[in-house]
């Protein structure tokens, strides 16, 4: 089991990377891209947070986000995120076809987000 090293400061800016299951290029979709935007919208609208950066890219993205001074919980923002587009997948996501998305649906996987690597603490202290 993995051994993760999370800062745990509140209101601190943390760098993402999140990787698309089996690094599938949805984001490279004009419709996936608009899903994503929709859920990060809705997430910020019930647990705060500034996007200082973002970059999206086909199969990954990175993001620095920085959260309110008396919050430090980063997880359930990404489980917000990750949880509405799936919701809105569920309706839309057949229409992009990829190769495999039948034998998916038959063993119940969503080929969606991972957060495969994060770092925490005050991102911008450490750049100057």
């Amino acid at each position: 089991m993995s051994n993760y090293r999370r800062s745990d400061t509140p209101g601190a800016c943390y760098f993402f990377t999140v990787v698309t299951f089996r690094r599938w290029p949805i984001l490279a979709d004009d419709d996936c891209r608009i899903w994503l935007h929709n859920a990060i919208i809705n997430t910020q609208k019930h647990y705060p947070f500034t996007i200082d950066a973002w970059v999206l890219l086909p199969d990954h993205l990175h993001c620095i986000w920085t959260l309110p001074e008396d919050d430090n919980d980063f997880s359930v923002r990404w489980n917000g995120i990750k949880s509405r587009l799936l919701r809105t997948k569920n309706h839309h996501f057949a229409a992009l076809r990829f190769p495999s998305f039948q034998r998916m649906r038959k063993l119940r996987l969503q080929p969606i987000f991972q957060v495969s690597a994060y770092s925490g603490g005050n991102f911008f202290d450490k750049l100057e």
